[in-house]
């Protein structure tokens, strides 16, 4: 024998067409109540989730780092948050050509970041030298012989996905690491033992030639060329020459 069940009243069916979804409800199960993960996970999850750039830029390939900051590539959906103190910045994207001019203040600005801390080459030109490794004198021929390099972005200059795909790679990186081997895979400083044949030259623009004497008054010459007025003491001493 089948019973009908107790039809409801209208008060439930007025409940259920004001709210066809019950409210959610906590249940008593322990599986869904309680995360179980390691610091690791959770440490590497919370970086990985929030890398915050340098806005860092010294040639053309800025230009397409900057466009990733706009709303049609829009990279603040994987957290990163541009900021422009190297002391609040754990990855710094070197876009453009480096020069040797440039390389002491790119070290610097590297020194200054917090670790854990990430640096991503970007561009032909960063990488080895591009179209400036065979002519240019100042161009350095590799960023990684300054700074280490986790990812590289090849290309003249790589189009924004190339960074978003870079940025992918970099949190794959991040989420493997571990808190216990950060000690023993620390990055290195390079730039003080890289070699190269380069010798110090003292400075040339020491202002001792404002000094001279050239530059505190025009030639006699030029000055009787062009009627300027001369001193007292050599106008007498013309007079005296002329007289005999």
């Amino acid at each position: 024998m089948v019973m009908n069940p107790a039809s409801p009243t209208q008060e439930e069916m007025m409940q259920q067409l004001l709210n066809p979804i019950g409210r959610p409800e906590v249940t008593k199960e322990l599986s869904e109540n309680v995360v179980l993960t390691t610091v690791d996970d959770l440490y590497n999850w919370a970086r990985l989730s929030s890398l915050w750039p340098l806005l860092y830029g010294t040639a053309c390939c800025f230009i397409e780092f900057a466009a990733l900051i706009g709303g049609r590539f829009d990279f603040d959906r994987f957290g990163l948050l541009p900021r422009c103190s190297p002391r609040q910045a754990d990855l710094i994207i070197t876009a453009g050509t480096v020069t040797m001019k440039m390389a002491p203040a790119l070290v610097r600005l590297y020194e200054q970041m917090p670790d854990p801390k990430y640096v991503i080459a970007m561009g032909a030109c960063t990488i080895t030298g591009g179209m400036f490794s065979m002519d240019s004198p100042s161009a350095v021929r590799g960023v990684d012989k300054l700074i280490p390099v986790d990812v590289y972005i090849p290309g003249c200059p790589p189009r924004p996905e190339a960074i978003i795909d870079a940025i992918i790679k970099l949190r794959k990186k991040i989420s493997n690491e571990s808190l216990a081997e950060r000690g023993q895979v620390a990055q290195t400083h390079r730039y003080y033992s890289t070699t190269h044949n380069m010798k110090p030259v003292p400075l040339i623009h020491d202002g001792r030639y404002l000094q001279l004497e050239a530059r505190q008054a025009p030639p006699k010459e030029l000055m009787q060329a062009m009627g300027m007025p001369m001193a007292l003491e050599e106008q007498a001493q013309k007079q005296e020459v002329e007289n005999g």
